[in-house]
């Protein structure tokens, strides 16, 4: 399971790593090795994150397939749609149920 974690980091701090980290490739044994000492110069937590945000940049260039980080947000703003969507039909179908068993009622 995923956890989300509390700190966010800027996104110029973001496209700084992944500069830092195409700029160290060939100076460094493997990427990984790069990635771990750019969040060693950033203070960024761990080097899984600095990883993450390297591949979110080669798939938001093209480089790489996957879901960019605007096709992410849109999908983000649909679901949110979706779901205040979903909370009005249920408001509707209740407050309908109510007003037909309102009119249903013999007149006093």
């Amino acid at each position: 399971m995923g956890t989300k974690s509390s700190k966010r980091y800027p996104d110029e701090l973001k496209a700084r790593a992944v500069q830092m980290v195409a700029d160290l490739r060939s100076d460094t044994v493997s990427e990984w090795e790069a990635m771990g000492r750019v969040a060693d110069l950033l203070g960024v937590g761990t080097a899984e994150t600095v990883r993450k945000w390297v591949r979110q940049a080669e798939i938001d260039a093209g480089d790489r397939a996957g879901q960019t980080s605007e096709e992410s947000e849109v999908l983000r703003k649909l679901r949110r749609e979706n779901a205040e969507l979903k909370r009005a039909n249920a408001i509707l179908k209740a407050a309908s149920v109510f007003f037909a068993a309102e009119l249903d009622r013999p007149s006093q």
